[in-house]
């Protein structure tokens, strides 16, 4: 009974804030306090009226897709090489690529900050994208090693045996068969990028993205409605995208006959 009390109570403390976001960004007051003021949706139609918020959408989904895309990719062949071979320090290779994952993000981002002037990069959108691969690259190789895992080699060796080479055995056979698990980390690479908020701003330079924009925002007071609308829009989103993601790494888990050690829901 207590366990239970002490669960119910953890959820509500964890959870509360994502509840209350909504319930302010309808709230016809300024003040985020009760009692509420009434009901409005004005907050959201002045949202896009916001002279910054287009480009630092415009530079965030730049940077998420990028990030997606060649962490996926990255990936791919990491978890491929991880499950498939073995080399000489696999154990301590694949530890070190596995170690943004342990690591305070505020100290890999003034690493990277400090490496990067030092060899005289310029902060723009491009190191933002070299920070988020970074961090979301042991978030996809851990997703398509499940989906690698789980692979019946006798169908790839029936492939050599058909006359397929490696390179066309692993694109007509293998890809198909870990898709799921590919799309899965399409979707959480791009949502964790959307909402990182320490990496972009510390390697963003002049080039502001979506979290450093409701970051400052918050100095205003007026503004405060307005963000709460944009966060309970990116609440909705990352929920949404994250349930497509577990949709498809249950099924990519179920395809291949691995077995489920837990989700992201």
């Amino acid at each position: 009974m207590i366990f239970r009390a002490y669960a119910v109570a953890y959820l509500l403390f964890l959870y509360a804030p994502i509840i209350l976001l909504p319930i302010f960004a309808f709230n016809d007051g300024t003040v985020i306090a009760f009692p509420l003021q009434g009901f409005t949706t004005r907050w959201f139609v002045q949202m896009w009226t916001e002279p910054g918020l287009g480009p630092a959408v415009k530079n965030s989904l730049i940077i998420a897709v990028s990030t997606a895309v060649i962490s996926t990719m990255l990936g791919v062949l990491a978890a491929r090489a991880s499950t498939r071979y073995r080399f000489p320090g696999k154990g301590p290779v694949m530890g070190l690529i596995m170690l943004p994952l342990v690591l305070p993000e505020i100290i890999v981002a003034v690493s990277l900050l400090v490496v990067l002037l030092g060899i005289g990069v310029p902060l723009s959108i491009l190191t933002i994208i070299l920070g988020h691969v970074l961090m979301t690259t042991p978030f996809a190789i851990a997703i398509l090693s499940s989906a690698f895992q789980g692979l019946d080699r006798s169908l790839e060796e029936a492939a050599h045996d058909l006359g397929e080479t490696p390179v066309s055995a692993f694109r007509l056979v293998i890809l198909p068969l870990v898709m799921p698990g590919i799309i899965s980390s399409l979707l959480i690479s791009f949502t964790l990028s959307l909402d990182e908020f320490i990496i972009a701003f510390f390697l963003g330079g002049t080039q502001v993205t979506l979290p450093v924009y409701i970051f400052s925002q918050f100095r205003f007071p007026a503004s405060v409605p307005v963000i709460m609308a944009l966060g309970t829009i990116l609440v909705a989103l990352s929920v949404l995208l994250l349930t497509i993601a577990e949709y498809y790494r249950r099924r990519g888990i179920a395809r291949s006959g691995a077995k489920d050690t837990g989700g992201f829901l």
